[in-house]
């Protein structure tokens, strides 16, 4: 078991339980996802957790595949599912290099505060890409460091290194959008919000 399984693994009960520290953001995100989502919509979201944003969607899709490295985050998010009756839903624990996608099958890729946990976003991103239909849909909210808090990658490296904290990569809102782009998408929308570290991209493969 790797140690970012482990960490994930051992925090799943207070992820859980610990609210969304910005619930209007998180409702805008949604809002602006739902936008791009139809009823024949086949969705992946890798980094899944315990569920929460894959279950708001479900309602509005046909199936999604939601996937993840801990296996107890994943045992809370199939409880969330049967107490809410939603059964389009699959978990699944695999890790995202091993996630086994037929290039040009999936309509929507969702990556939430993720990409800055990857040892290679760019690999990341251009997977996603491989990944879509074309015309398909990249939807991410991601921790960008690099532009309000560069001076915390010191103590992030340590945690790391100590086991208390999984990598965390930093990088700026720039950057990210290059990834994006490079990897052939177009960026429909961005939008980061007021003292936010997160920005959310939605991006587009082009038909």
């Amino acid at each position: 078991m790797s140690t970012s399984t482990k960490f994930w693994d051992k925090i799943a009960a207070k992820y859980a339980r610990t609210p969304v520290s910005n619930e209007e953001a998180y409702q805008k995100k949604l809002q602006i996802s739902r936008e791009y989502l139809r009823p024949d919509t086949y969705l992946v979201e890798f980094a899944c957790g315990t569920g929460s944003t894959a279950l708001v969607h479900a309602p509005y899709v046909d199936r999604i595949l939601a996937t993840d490295i801990s296996a107890n985050m994943l045992e809370i998010a199939r409880q969330k599912a049967a107490d809410a009756g939603v059964e389009n839903v699959t978990f699944e624990q695999v890790a995202f290099d091993d996630m086994e996608i037929a290039d040009g099958s999936v309509d929507v890729v969702m990556a939430h505060s993720i990409l800055h946990l990857l040892e290679d976003r760019d690999a990341a991103i251009a997977t996603a890409y491989r990944w879509l239909k074309p015309g398909g849909v990249f939807i991410s909210s991601t921790a960008c460091l690099g532009d309000k808090l560069w001076f915390m990658r010191p103590f992030l490296v340590l945690a790391k290194w100590i086991g208390k904290a999984p990598m965390v990569k930093t990088f700026t809102v720039a950057q990210l959008t290059d990834s994006i782009k490079r990897a052939g998408f177009d960026i429909d929308q961005s939008w980061l919000p007021d003292k936010g570290i997160a920005v959310f991209i939605v991006a587009k493969k082009r038909p």
